[in-house]
């Protein structure tokens, strides 16, 4: 009896999950087919991703190591330079194969798909058992996290953070005795460098051979980016391109939502704050990985493992807008937690989801006063104060007068959005953390809380 209502449970919310995400893609469909492609889609990082691509494409293994470098002198896109490792322009080379039109549909399918699956395996991550309960979960999150801005600017600059987290994710959540975990994160961090925090994560929590093969792999895409372009390898590693932060634009802008950012802003000028953001990201580094690894050993490993990706957007130089896409698995794993509670903190985690929720949403930029709301749905909060032209930084470099240097009142909230709110998160976390080391009811419940087979059966399954 009991299983015939649990199976009718599950069928519901596969029904409801089903029907979420279907008036979810409606929705953005509708939005595509009645407006201009400049309202829902300027793929300009998928560009760029292309043109790196495309460079990559056209360098022999013997090209001549006395030239400058293609990949990183030359203006790209719009004059966006490729900001992103050899390695990633060696992978980019897919992009050249189909026409640009079947591109950009490619890449909103792709990351509609990695949105699934980074739901999909931190549910897993929570020991949720696969099957139909499971998937309508999935569908149900999906269809709420779509219209957060992180996601929706993804898929508005053809970007490629959805299905890098998919991937650290879904190599996160394996089980330990796999051989090859930690293989993704090494090519996540391959192509993008802030991965590499996760390598530490491993080491201090005892994973190391997991930690061992995610730095074998991460060195196997820089030998693979010598072999075959030489020139750009030494330009990005020894020339040091990859410690150069306002390549990517200037640091300060409202797009940039990392303490470095944060400090920037407040400083008034982007060398006034270096010396500020060093200590400052160091101490976030030290207390994140710390607090990560006291939630892994409390038996809450994808807190734990959240909270080193939190760490990472914290201290990275640059964390743009469509970064912050790691509120994904944090509402999926507050979710896995309200499932599970029961009284004031079901609510209480409810109301941490829903809150993340909104203040990472794409609401319309008509709430406050922009001149185009994009379609509709586009905007975050962090887009209400003035902000610089990323053009006139390229043009004219760092300068007093840009807008960012001079809010106040409620836009310093706004406009830091993201990383106050990250921040808030982060003193929670450490909270807990400290919390759990001084419960004398704490237990190290490290091997038995990783994502295992056995686990999957006996507790993993989902009950709705």
């Amino acid at each position: 009896m009991r299983a015939q209502i649990r199976s009718r449970q599950s069928a519901l919310l596969l029904a409801a999950g089903l029907a979420a995400f279907a008036v979810a893609m409606a929705m953005y469909v509708a939005r595509i087919l009645g407006h201009p492609m400049p309202d829902w889609m300027e793929p300009v990082d998928l560009r760029v991703y292309r043109y790196g691509g495309l460079i990559a494409a056209h360098v022999t293994p013997w090209y001549d190591p006395r030239r400058s470098s293609p990949l990183y002198d030359w203006p790209g896109y719009l004059h966006l330079k490729f900001t992103y490792t050899p390695f990633a322009a060696l992978v980019f080379t897919a992009m050249t194969v189909p026409a640009l039109t079947v591109l950009l549909t490619l890449s909103i399918a792709v990351n509609v798909l990695a949105l699934g699956t980074a739901i999909w395996v931190t549910f897993g991550g929570l020991r949720y058992r696969a099957g139909t309960a499971r998937f309508g979960a999935t569908l149900l999150v999906a269809a709420a996290v779509f219209w957060t801005e992180p996601v929706q600017r993804t898929l508005f600059l053809g970007q490629i953070e959805l299905v890098l987290m998919a991937l650290v994710l879904w190599d996160m959540c394996q089980p330990d005795r796999r051989w090859w975990k930690g293989a993704g994160i090494g090519i996540a961090a391959g192509i993008k460098l802030v991965p590499l925090i996760f390598i530490p994560y491993l080491v201090l929590t005892r994973r190391f051979r997991q930690a061992a093969v995610s730095a074998a792999t991460f060195a196997a895409t820089v030998a693979l980016g010598f072999a075959v372009m030489p020139a750009d390898s030494r330009q990005w590693w020894l020339g040091g391109v990859f410690a150069r932060g306002s390549r990517t634009g200037f640091v300060g802008w409202e797009g940039n939502q990392s303490l470095r950012a944060i400090i920037t802003r407040l400083a008034g000028s982007a060398a006034a704050a270096q010396p500020a953001w060093l200590a400052a990201a160091a101490l976030a580094v030290v207390l994140g990985l710390a607090c990560a690894v006291v939630l892994d050993r409390a038996g809450h490993p994808m807190a734990g493992l959240l909270t080193c990706a939190l760490t990472g957007l914290l201290v990275s130089p640059i964390s743009w807008d469509h970064h912050w896409v790691w509120v994904v698995p944090a509402i999926t794993v507050l979710a896995g937690y309200a499932h599970r509670a029961r009284g004031a903190p079901r609510w209480a985690y409810l109301g941490a989801a829903a809150a993340i929720a909104a203040l990472f949403g794409a609401w319309p930029g008509s709430l406050w006063g922009a001149p185009q709301d994009l379609g509709g749905f586009s905007l975050g909060i962090i887009w209400a104060p003035p902000n610089t032209n990323p053009g006139t930084y390229y043009q004219l470099g760092d300068r007093p007068w840009y807008p960012e240097y001079h809010w106040h009142g409620f836009e310093l909230a706004t406009g830091n959005l993201y990383i106050l709110t990250g921040l808030v998160l982060f003193a929670a976390l450490l909270v807990i953390a400290l919390h759990s080391v001084r419960s004398p009811q704490r237990r190290d419940t490290q091997s038995a809380t990783r994502p295992t087979v056995a686990a999957s059966k006996t507790t993993g399954a989902m009950r709705t």
